[in-house]
């Protein structure tokens, strides 16, 4: 056995213990960012719900480390004080081993601020320009919206 393997033996479960000693101490620290607002920055939160792609997840302090894409869907925040929710149209997260979560989305609103109305109006006409004649490339845009507009109106539904 070479020298840096028993090395590696040895060392790794005294930073296992301190990891997660560390990381329940400190809690969940969250950074929330879009493009032109960060908004949440290193703020200790409880857990943190999100939709990725590869499913729905709860994230809590010293959640295991990784990257994970966004689908649209709802962030929910857990804090002391209550939770907020979010909508995103997508992005990434990243959940560090220190504990910190970083999410970056292309665009974040609170769910609170949509009109169930205006999206089922939305909906329905990205429905008829998914199913119209248009080019294929409008029929691909419109597929998106239609996917945006149906996880918005899923958020609406579970207020």
């Amino acid at each position: 056995m070479s020298f840096l393997a028993r090395s590696v033996r040895v060392v790794r479960p005294v930073l296992a213990r301190a990891y997660v000693t560390e990381a329940v101490a400190a809690g969940l620290r969250l950074t929330f960012a879009v493009p032109h607002q960060t908004i949440y920055k290193d703020v200790n939160v409880t857990q943190v719900n999100i939709a990725a792609v590869s499913g729905d997840m709860g994230i809590l302090a010293s959640h295991v480390p990784s990257i994970e894409q966004l689908r649209p869907g709802v962030v929910e925040i857990l804090e002391a004080s209550g939770s907020k929710r979010f909508f995103v149209s997508g992005g990434f997260i990243a959940m560090n081993p220190d504990s910190s979560l970083n999410i970056n989305a292309i665009e974040a609103f609170p769910v609170e601020e949509f009109s169930a109305e205006a999206v089922r109006a939305g909906l329905a006409e990205a429905q008829r320009l998914a199913n119209s004649g248009a080019t294929e490339e409008e029929k691909i845009a419109a597929k998106v919206e239609v996917e945006v507009y149906e996880a918005l109106q899923a958020a609406l539904n579970t207020k």
